[in-house]
């Protein structure tokens, strides 16, 4: 008898890049890492609803479907795979400080509302395996944004 099939779940994000090249990554609270605005697929969502809805959630950000660059999805874990979508931002960011996070999990010890995310900032390629979780940090520098 074979061993049952894993179930693989979808995790939707945007690659969100600047002029300089750089990537927007969301400092992922009561952690020392940093990762792209994304999330699960939910029942009757397409991947590209699924982006949009992260981004604005973890980061506050709204881009018309239209600029959405579908790069696919890539392998992440044996578990889930990541369906990816890049938008090039122009000079509408030139500033994060308007930047908000309005998705919230209890805090393991208090139980209080807490941001999924609480910072944000740009890095280019060369500091993503340093600020990344290991996995995402390889996946991204191996990517064409």
């Amino acid at each position: 008898m074979s061993a049952p099939k894993r179930v693989q779940t979808v995790s939707c994000g945007t690659l969100v890049v600047n002029p300089a090249s750089q990537l927007l990554l969301c400092h992922v609270t009561n952690t020392p890492s940093w990762d792209i605005p994304k999330g699960m697929l939910d029942p009757g969502e397409t991947p590209l609803q699924a982006a949009m809805r992260e981004l604005r959630e973890e980061a506050g950000i709204g881009f018309a479907p239209e600029r959405f660059e579908d790069l696919g999805e890539f392998a992440y874990r044996s578990d889930k795979r990541l369906h990816l979508f890049r938008v090039r931002s122009g000079d509408e960011l030139d500033s994060l400080a308007h930047l908000v996070c309005t998705s919230f999990f209890a805090h393991p010890l208090s139980g209080q509302p807490t941001p999924e995310t609480d910072a944000f900032r740009w890095a280019a390629r060369g500091e993503l395996t340093r600020l990344c979780w290991p996995r995402m940090g390889k996946l991204l520098v191996g990517l064409d944004w």
